[in-house]
């Protein structure tokens, strides 16, 4: 079953075309990244998912749900898919605990001692245990974006969408943020869009590449397939002959 469904959709941003005629059909379970060069469209193409971006003409089904009908309810498409950002939006005078509680009790009317529980659990899961109390200030930045991730996944979502979750990170933090991603990849049935230049991931993690340039995607293979070097557009070869150089 298809949990994201793009059918020619369109996005401008006034007279710029971001999104040209994207088909895209990820299903339940899956773990596609999209990469591409910078301005190609990919976290354009990630926000109009949860309605955070609107689309200007097509189709786009996320859980059943029809984003370009006027009559859907976006709070209710967001209960299921959750979002980590780059710049991790914490809310900086609550503790990671608290952080992390609030949307279930907000929006679920989780039971408080449940939402605490599943919190715990959550911080455990990604190794920030004893950071609970603190607030995100008094975080390092791949923490912070940890603390994200659990509060995301506080929900309990069908699908999670990353958009260049480490891209903000010093170098020496990216490896934890990515071995939390890859545990959630491989532990859970959860559907996961990874908007990333991590290409180490990408291979390891992914079941399917989705290659963007100019607003169009222009390969979308396994990953085994891309990164055996066999991509069949020109543009995707060079792009990925240029990463394997450096």
């Amino acid at each position: 079953m298809a949990m994201v469904e793009f059918k020619d959709v369109q996005k401008y941003f006034g007279d710029f075309h971001a999104l040209k005629d994207i088909n895209l059909k990820v299903d339940s379970g899956e773990t596609v990244v999209v990469i591409g060069p910078s301005g190609s469209g990919k976290s354009t193409l990630i926000r109009t998912i949860n309605g955070l971006e609107s689309i200007q003409s097509g189709q786009l089904i996320v859980n059943g749900y029809d984003l370009a009908s006027k009559k859907t309810n976006l709070n209710l498409i967001r209960k299921d898919v959750g979002m980590v950002f780059q710049h991790f939006n914490l809310y900086a005078n609550k503790t990671i605990l608290e952080n992390i509680m609030l949307a279930p009790r907000i929006v679920l009317h989780r039971d408080e001692k449940e939402n605490k529980q599943i919190a715990n659990e959550l911080l455990e899961k990604v190794g920030l245990t004893s950071q609970a109390n603190k607030f995100p200030a008094q975080l390092s930045g791949g923490q912070q974006q940890r603390a994200a991730i659990a509060r995301s996944l506080a929900m309990k979502p069908k699908c999670l969408l990353f958009d260049e979750p480490t891209s903000a990170l010093d170098p020496e933090m990216i490896g934890d943020v990515l071995n939390v991603m890859k545990d959630i990849a491989r532990d859970s049935d959860m559907t996961m869009i990874v908007v990333t230049h991590e290409m180490g991931f990408a291979r390891e993690v992914a079941n399917r590449v989705v290659f963007m340039a100019d607003g169009q995607i222009l390969e979308d293979d396994s990953s085994d397939v891309f990164f055996k070097g066999e991509p069949k557009n020109e543009r995707a070869k060079r792009f990925l002959s240029n990463i394997i150089a450096h």
